[in-house]
């Protein structure tokens, strides 16, 4: 309780951070009954017997042990204790006789001490912890993962007691979860594309051309975030997953049209720069289309575009880095693995991309 008063004094002075309170209800007054171990063990009173009389006295016992008043159909359970005045005084509670183990009776007061203490009104657990829990509103606009970093730099939190340490819950949590899961999925995705990739080609080297344009694609939707002041949220993760099969059409239609033309003869520096000529057009139009859905949203034009806004921003400025970057850089690497993999041909040539065309198949085979 005390280190989180501290921290709760010190998150007030940090800014972008609105009332900050605890959760838990205030404490109330409770009764407090603590065995004395040597006094309860000389007289043969068990601690049960001690906590089942204070039960007993002050809430009644359970319902399983209670007798019940049969009324037709119905049986209420009859709970016997004390009466309000006498659960509210301490000498009468103190005065309550518990059985000894040689048949006789000593007094609650003699085996345990009685007081009247400030106690919790609510207990919280997390992972089977008692816990306390700080909540909190962002103001003027602040985000939640500038504020989380400046509040775990305060003295209070890099400097708590024995037995007490952060647990990470609320939105901080559901934020990692998000991030994991987004970092799961954009792996996969690559994966995949890749996979069908080198069933596309019929090589394992050609798509790696591909996969060089995703980072360009993503490091422009980084950068037009940070130009826009838009968070990195939930609409703009789902503008990278858009990216990302964006930025690889671009690139498949150029190395398919590379591939196609150095299959009929055309040299390899040739059919990269056929392709640039012939593909640059619809990667052109298609982009210009896909940046032209997404400005309005960008601009914040329509009922609900403030929550879609990072999104568009991140597809139009990863469409602009990854369109121009296809056009220069893919030629560029598919000239290098080209080479690479024309070395490693002789040795592993099942891995390599058939130049020649497929021959059509003779009479004799078709019967």
């Amino acid at each position: 309780d005390q280190a989180a008063l501290n921290f709760l004094s010190q998150l007030r002075n940090v800014p972008g951070i609105a009332d900050p309170r605890l959760s838990s209800p205030p404490s109330g007054g409770e009764i407090v009954v603590r065995p004395k171990p040597d006094e309860a063990a000389r007289l043969g009173v068990s601690v049960a017997a001690i906590a089942s009389a204070a039960r007993v006295a002050t809430v009644g016992d359970i319902d399983a042990n209670v007798s019940k008043l049969n009324q037709g159909e119905r049986r209420i359970p009859i709970r016997v204790r004390l009466a309000e005045s006498a659960r509210a005084d301490l000498a009468a509670i103190r005065n309550l006789r518990l059985p000894t183990a040689t048949g006789g009776f000593t007094t609650l007061e003699t085996v345990a001490d009685v007081t009247f203490e400030a106690g919790p009104a609510q207990i919280d657990r997390f992972d089977r912890k008692r816990q306390v829990t700080i909540r909190a509103d962002l103001d003027g606009g602040a985000q939640l993962g500038d504020v989380i970093p400046q509040a775990n730099r305060l003295p209070a939190m890099r400097n708590l007691p024995p037995g007490v340490a952060p647990a990470s819950a609320g939105q901080e949590k559901a934020i990692g979860q998000l991030f994991g899961g987004f970092v799961i999925a954009l792996f996969s995705g690559i994966g995949l594309v890749y996979a069908v990739m080198v069933l596309l080609f019929g090589s394992f080297f050609k798509p790696l051309v591909i996969l060089f344009t995703l980072p360009a694609a993503i490091g422009g939707a980084f950068l037009a975030l940070l130009l826009w002041h838009s968070a990195l949220s939930i609409p703009s993760l789902i503008g990278f997953f858009m990216l990302m099969g964006l930025a690889a059409k671009n690139s498949i239609l150029l190395i398919e049209y590379a591939i196609e033309r150095e299959r009929v003869g055309v040299p390899k520096r040739e059919a990269l720069m056929e392709a640039c000529r012939e593909r640059a057009r619809p990667i052109v139009m298609t982009t210009m289309a896909m940046m032209a859905g997404m400005l309005p949203t960008a601009l914040t034009l329509g009922e609900g575009a403030e929550f879609r806004q990072p999104m568009a921003v991140a597809v139009i400025g990863g469409l602009m880095t990854s369109t121009v970057l296809s056009l220069l850089l893919v030629p560029v690497v598919y000239d290098f693995i080209d080479d690479f993999e024309a070395w490693l041909k002789p040795i592993a040539g099942r891995l390599a991309t058939p130049r020649e065309a497929p021959l059509p198949p003779s009479p004799v085979d078709r019967l």
